[in-house]
């Protein structure tokens, strides 16, 4: 079936990111299988890192289905986009109705975006992962494709208002070698080595970002273990 929405919102958001001067480096996109069903997973920093992790299929010519909360399908403007670009509604009263469309999608050759933190970290650093995608990637029979975002949070993020001015802001992804899930291993310990991942390919990509250490000490978008004055982990614990 030919996509008429996914292509032209690529597009949109393309020409959006060229008017904002928004700098992207992209690395590892030959890692993303140009046929066959995949779990791409993501850490989480900010509202628009579906449409970032998303980009990173782009050079292998694929488009990648996220899960996302229910809540956004039903927004008046993003919720018949995303629809249209057959994004997986998650309702988490009801999971496993979105786990069936999500496996039904791998098994016929899709690739399935999934943020294990399950919401984004307001510290900027790597929260715990939930099993799903690890379970997700058994039961297909389909790799782990790991991926790290960064500078994403200073476009759009939990509690600070968006910054979609033409302030040339950088953005770093990182894309790693798919990770195998055999179906006899834990989901546990598949999970904890694609977060190991996860996390080797976010150090590179904030070791990568061309920003100075003077610019970024302090900064509310650097996380505390970095220099930077967003809360700790703990600290956002604590808050609740």
């Amino acid at each position: 079936m030919a996509e008429l929405v996914y292509p032209p919102v690529i597009g949109a958001a393309h020409a959006l990111f060229r008017a904002l001067d928004i700098r992207i480096d992209m690395k590892g996109t030959e890692n993303i299988p140009t046929k066959g069903g995949a779990v791409l997973v993501s850490n989480h920093i900010g509202y628009l890192d579906f449409i970032f992790a998303g980009l990173t299929a782009r050079p292998q010519k694929r488009l990648v289905r996220f899960m996302a909360k229910e809540s956004v399908f039903r927004h008046k403007v993003s919720g018949p986009l995303m629809r249209a670009m057959k994004h997986i509604p998650v309702d988490r009263a009801q999971g496993e109705t979105a786990y069936r469309h999500a496996l039904e999608s791998l098994r016929s050759g899709e690739i399935i975006g999934v943020f294990p933190e399950a919401t984004i970290s307001q510290s900027f650093a790597l929260k715990s992962f939930k099993s799903g995608a690890a379970r997700m990637a058994q039961e297909a029979g389909v790799p782990l494709i790991p991926v790290a975002l960064w500078g994403t949070q200073r476009l759009w993020t939990k509690g600070k208002p968006r910054n979609l001015k033409r302030s040339h802001i950088p953005v770093t992804l990182r894309v790693g070698e798919p990770i195998e899930a055999p179906a006899d291993q834990y989901a546990g310990a598949i999970t904890r080595r694609l977060r190991e991942r996860v996390q080797e390919l976010l150090d590179a990509a904030q070791r990568a970002y061309p920003v100075s250490q003077k610019e970024a000490e302090g900064a509310w978008w650097q996380p505390a273990h970095l220099g930077g004055s967003a809360p700790t982990p703990a600290q956002v614990k604590e808050a609740g």
